[in-house]
């Protein structure tokens, strides 16, 4: 049974690989957020979660980037800014780019302002691009 997946391109491809330090497996996602895998898979299917393939790891099967869990839970904020991202028609590797990419106006990346508590901001600029 292949693991679900919201992805439709490949980031082996892309800048998201390098973007992106620290990866989890489903796996370790599910252990970090003391859920289980299938937890975690719905999570991805539903537009919750983004997991995609990452060769460069050496590990196969979808994975999230790392920074998207803290302290046992999944980022406050990131949810809702991935459904405003998908709203707009990003796909998850897109979405991956923009939430790790550096914006001069938070100032920072968006994921570093999300775990900084600061989704207000985020948010706005994410229905910006609607």
């Amino acid at each position: 049974m292949a693991i679900p997946t919201n992805d439709r391109s490949d980031p082996a491809d892309s800048q998201v690989t390098e973007l992106v330090a620290d990866w989890l497996t489903l796996d370790e996602a599910a252990e970090r957020l003391g859920l289980s895998t299938t937890q975690v898979r719905r999570l991805v299917r539903e537009g919750e979660l983004i997991a995609v393939p990452v060769p460069v790891t050496g590990r196969s099967g979808p994975q999230l980037p790392a920074l998207f869990v803290a302290e046992g839970e999944v980022v406050k904020g990131l949810t809702g800014t991935l459904r405003l991202l998908a709203d707009a028609r990003y796909d998850p590797e897109e979405s991956l780019g923009w939430l790790f990419s550096p914006d001069p106006s938070l100032p920072g990346r968006p994921i570093d302002a999300l775990r900084e508590n600061r989704g207000g901001e985020v948010r706005r600029r994410a229905q910006a691009m609607r």
